[in-house]
């Protein structure tokens, strides 16, 4: 599928850059695009890498993500049959969704690179997405949306009376895009075209060898330890403390003399939200090395051990980076953004769809920063309050990059052959434009 995407827009680049008088364009958006997934996608993505992979190795050594996986283990085995319960793809997918939805996009990624090679190791046909892959990177262009925090800061900073509003809608409409996403990848790996194909002799051979690689690899040093009475007291201090700054930063009303405005309810629930935002990743950050500590891990070396690997996972993903992103730019520079709008216009208008939603709608399953960027002008046209910006923040709270998620989490395992996932990458991301527009106009009339 990916083949076909990507020389469609190649072509359709040149064809349409030629009739546009846009061949420089063209050209400029090929070089920009590879610079930019090099300078300003992957090398800056190595030191964020090496760091997630690091807690990600803590969090595995301490026995905390079995403890996350086991918790929620019915719900992990519904979404993942093909994956052993106790395995660990299971931990790293549920804390990639959780940073997903908790709008943590520079764990999220990280997190989400991890379940990949860990899906991998149960792939019995190396560059082939497995069902577990497509229902995984299905999951990520859907994953439910708590905090839409990037879409409420710029309405904040445009000095929206109701930033929040964004929040209910948001979560509404990526609910919709997760079920639409675990029914269309149930559907499509049933379908012929999309099965699974026999696993070839040379495929066994090479993992049987690489099962006996792992059976051969040397055992862990020292069993798990348990936590001590002092550990539980600890951990107690450790959330008390998080407990308190919290409350502190959520109510500075209680801690300081404040005006009615500024204590009003909608304040306080933005506030809320912030908060929760920006302790999630302090909390994880020095939670896992602490638990670790306590359990007898040695925090430091383990966490170097797995920082390691971050330069490695970069390595792989810059060619498939390049590649998507370099016919992602060819497009935009020969004017196709434009031209679908134009064309499309007519019939978004016959079917009540705001044609100001349509370069959002486009653009969002290509190019994160784009997006964002169509956002802000939408805002500044609209204002911050206008129905048709809390559909379009609803839009780029519940939906994602589809083909930049495509291109980094495969390209990090080497597959090629993606089978149904673009499709199922898709379909979450028309549900919940959709949803977007029905859900606003139901809330906010």
């Amino acid at each position: 599928m990916l083949n076909y995407i990507w020389l469609g827009l190649i072509l359709c680049a040149v064809a349409i850059g030629g009739y546009n008088d846009r061949m420089k364009e063209v050209s400029d958006g090929a070089f920009t695009m590879a610079r930019y997934a090099v300078m300003d996608v992957a090398l800056p993505l190595i030191g964020i890498m090496a760091l997630w992979l690091g807690i990600m190795r803590l969090a595995e050594k301490s026995g905390m993500v079995r403890v996350l996986a086991r918790v929620l283990r019915p719900v992990m085995v519904w979404l993942f049959p093909g994956v052993p319960a106790d395995h660990p793809a299971m931990g790293s997918m549920l804390m990639n969704i959780a940073a997903s939805m908790l709008g943590l996009s520079n764990a999220a990624t990280p997190l989400g690179l991890r379940a990949m090679k860990d899906l991998e190791t149960l792939n019995p046909r190396p560059g082939t997405a497995t069902n577990a892959m497509c229902t995984f990177l299905a999951i990520n262009t859907s994953s439910v949306q708590l905090i839409p925090a990037t879409a409420v800061g710029i309405l904040v900073a445009n000095n929206s009376k109701d930033p929040s509003s964004i929040i209910g809608t948001s979560f509404l409409s990526s609910l919709c895009a997760f079920l639409a996403a675990i029914t269309a990848v149930r559907l499509f790996e049933k379908l012929p075209w999309f099965r699974l194909p026999p696993i070839s002799p040379a495929d066994e051979k090479k993992k049987a060898s690489e099962a006996k690689s792992a059976d051969d690899a040397p055992a862990e040093s020292f069993p798990l330890q348990p936590i001590a009475w002092w550990g539980y007291l600890v951990l107690t201090a450790y959330f008390l403390f998080f407990a308190v700054v919290f409350v502190r930063l959520s109510f500075p009303q209680l801690f300081h003399s404040l005006t009615p405005e500024e204590i009003s309810g909608d304040k306080t629930f933005i506030r809320i939200v912030k908060v929760v935002s920006v302790l999630s990743i302090p909390l994880m950050l020095s939670f896992f090395p602490l638990y670790a500590a306590i359990r007898r891990i040695k925090v430091y070396e383990e966490f170097v051990e797995g920082a390691k690997e971050g330069f490695q996972v970069i390595l792989k993903i810059i060619p498939y980076l390049v590649t998507i992103l370099v016919a992602i730019g060819m497009f935009r520079g020969a004017g196709g953004i434009d031209l679908l709008t134009e064309k499309l216009r007519p019939v978004m208008q016959l079917v009540h769809f705001p044609p100001e939603l349509l370069p959002m709608a486009i653009i969002r399953p290509l190019s994160g920063s784009g997006s964002l960027g169509v956002f802000t002008d939408i805002v500044k046209q609209c204002g911050p309050d206008h129905i048709f910006t809390r559909m379009a923040g609803t839009m780029y709270g519940s939906t994602e990059t589809t083909f930049y998620v495509l291109a980094v989490y495969f390209g990090s395992v080497n597959i090629k052959r993606t089978r149904h996932a673009v499709l199922a990458g898709l379909v979450p991301d028309i549900v919940a434009t959709i949803a977007s527009v029905v859900i606003c106009k139901w809330v906010f009339g």
